[in-house]
């Protein structure tokens, strides 16, 4: 297993394991469990992501830290719009939504508000970051 997986196994097992919460450097952060197919191999994938809410909404952001390219989960979600989402102790169906202009900036300013580090990430890459709205699926 990489050391990416390692990690995010230890975060996923102790996010369920604490109703949502995380410690270390997520400690105070919202996360959820973005459950994804993957978009070539067809396989279940799980990833942590910070998160927030908008209105009954759940957004996520595919910033890979200001890597150059977005995260595999974005690629499994634009092939795979409908994904599981964990938050806190429930656990439910979403349609995953890339944001487009206004919404897209107005939602990346809100996560950048919440947690400032998103900025960096930004700055980091010259790629537009994209947004996702996941919408529960009645």
């Amino acid at each position: 297993m990489s050391p990416l997986n390692e990690r995010n196994k230890a975060i996923i097992d102790e996010f369920r394991a604490n109703g949502g919460k995380v410690g270390g450097p997520f400690s105070g952060r919202t996360l959820l469990l973005l459950h994804t197919i993957g978009a070539k191999t067809g396989q279940k994938r799980v990833n942590p992501v910070a998160t927030f809410q908008d209105g009954d909404r759940w957004v996520v952001i595919a910033s890979k830290g200001g890597a150059p390219t977005s995260p595999d989960w974005y690629h499994n979600l634009v092939a795979h719009p409908e994904v599981t989402v964990e938050v806190g102790g429930e656990k439910f169906q979403a349609c995953a939504i890339v944001a487009s202009e206004p919404e897209r900036t107005r939602l990346y300013d809100k996560m950048v508000s919440i947690n400032p580090g998103f900025a960096d990430y930004k700055a980091r890459t010259a790629r537009q970051i994209p947004v996702i709205v996941l919408e529960r699926i009645k």
